[in-house]
């Protein structure tokens, strides 16, 4: 019996215990000097690990009586939350070594935080979920405030951890009043007590308390307060990890959580749902607009981003999960080249996030120019890139649940998240040119990310390279 479980949590397993001998290996050696080898080590391991679970999954099947899931849905998230973190592990290495911050805690913490993630995911209890939840936030604490000379940092880090026990303190919270009117942790005991037009008072209020300390770790609105801070404050390979993996990985947490534990009390969570999605949808809309700080402005953006990921979620349905996977799996495609772009962004090996620095910047560099405009429209939803594909999921998933308002909502909202990308365009191509102009070459490990994420949105619109069956898989096997 357990044997088998530990079969079944093997890549976990296999992380955690490489994340422990890469640190006291570390330790008792080299220590920084090894931080370049453990990155392409830590990113090695992790990208092993996404194959080995894209290519052996099989039947569905639970772990410790039920407290660790092992379905298409987790393998779906799993998969897409190592690459991301791998892609960004490699994208980080050659900007951290320039800058004086590659310790070799980083990719350790990276890695642990990764575990966490993958936990969630895989959550069928109560406990797990914390559990997990904790193994990510923990880890992502730290390398917030990595730069540890910088008060930006610092003060990141700090609110992060502030703002992040709170939201863990609220879940814990609807935890035990959803164990108390249940009386059971785990999902599938969950579920039973909490039915459509029977569920008490306090299971709902339960469900309230956890749905906002989710919202905390997705940056939904109003419990998005830490994201802009955070995000500007973080070294920018740090931003680029907390605007990836954590996503797909909270994302799929909420859609656990609501679909195994109260999928028998979906009209009860609908409407909450739609209106974190309506809210993030057009705050980071319309506060995005003031943004001159590349860094603050992608904060904005992956708050719309996340509302329309919400709104698939809160469509209650299968075709609702599986757009929402989707959605996700091509925004962290759009950030990572995204992100790729804004850390080859230097003058006199400085970093610049400010957006007027890029003034003309398609005369000096026309192919990330070039690259990065594919990229914007394509967060923007611009037809016929792959970002309005995922838009268009979403929004068919919202009027097919019955949530038309929502969807018109969403429309409108994409509308107004249009002017501040296309507004970075206008600066690349006809901004004024300045006499301090910004590097040219850079990194080719970042020009070739860079430019592998534009393709992507341009390919991509033959058939999502696979991604909609896998999602449609998924989506079954976690809401039937």
């Amino acid at each position: 019996m357990i044997s088998a479980d530990l079969n079944i949590i093997l890549p976990e397993i296999v992380l955690a215990v490489f994340a422990m001998l890469a640190l006291i290996g570390a330790v008792y050696t080299g220590k920084d000097k090894l931080a370049p080898v453990l990155v392409w080590a830590s990113a090695a391991v992790m990208l092993v690990m996404a194959l080995w679970i894209g290519t052996t999954g099989g039947q569905d099947q639970t772990a410790f009586w039920g407290m660790f899931t092992d379905d298409a849905f987790s393998r779906f998230a799993k998969v897409a939350i190592l690459l991301s973190a791998a892609v960004v592990l490699l994208m980080s290495e050659g900007y951290m070594s320039r800058h004086g911050l590659l310790r070799f805690e980083y990719p350790v913490l990276v890695l642990l935080s990764v575990v966490g993630m993958m936990v969630m995911v895989s959550a069928g209890d109560l406990m797990t979920l914390y559990m997990g939840l904790e193994l990510q936030s923990l880890a992502l604490y730290v390398v917030a405030s990595l730069r540890r000379d910088s008060e930006r940092s610092t003060e990141a880090g700090l609110k992060y951890f502030v703002l992040g026990a709170l939201s863990s303190g609220l879940l814990l919270y609807g935890a035990s009043l959803v164990y108390g009117f249940a009386g059971t942790t785990l999902f599938s005991g969950v579920i039973a007590a909490a039915t459509e037009g029977h569920m008490s008072i306090g299971l709902l209020i339960g469900l309230v308390l956890m749905i906002s300390g989710l919202a905390f770790k997705v940056s939904a609105v109003p419990f998005h307060m830490w994201t802009p801070d955070v995000y500007e404050g973080s070294p920018t390979p740090v931003t680029a990890f907390f605007a990836t993996a954590p996503k797909v990985a909270a994302m799929g947490l909420f859609a656990r959580l609501l679909f195994d534990a109260f999928g028998g009390a979906i009209a009860d969570w609908s409407q909450v749902v739609a209106l974190l999605s309506l809210l993030s949808m057009f705050l980071g809309a319309i506060a995005a607009i003031g943004q001159r700080n590349i860094k603050r402005l992608m904060a904005y953006s992956s708050i719309t981003h996340m509302g329309f990921a919400l709104m698939g979620l809160a469509a209650g349905t299968e075709f609702g999960v599986q757009a929402m996977l989707v959605y996700m799996a091509i925004y962290v495609t759009m950030n990572v080249g995204t992100f790729a772009f804004i850390l080859s962004l230097s003058r006199e090996g400085q970093p610049v996030t400010d957006i007027g620095a890029l003034g003309m910047y398609s005369k000096r560099e026309p192919g990330k120019a070039l690259a990065m405009l594919v990229l914007l429209f394509s967060l923007a939803g611009v037809p016929p890139l792959v970002g309005f594909f995922g838009k268009l999921y979403v929004l068919q998933a919202a009027y097919g649940g019955g949530l038309a308002w929502l969807a018109v909502a969403g429309v409108i909202a994409s509308v107004i998240s249009a002017f501040y990308y296309l507004r970075i365009v206008y600066f690349m191509y006809f901004g004024e040119e300045r006499e301090d102009a910004l590097d040219t070459g850079g990194s080719p490990v970042l020009w070739g990310f860079l430019m592998v994420s534009a393709f992507l949105m341009v390919a991509g619109v033959v058939n999502l390279f696979g991604v909609e069956g896998a999602a449609a898989a998924a989506a079954a096997t976690l809401v039937n």
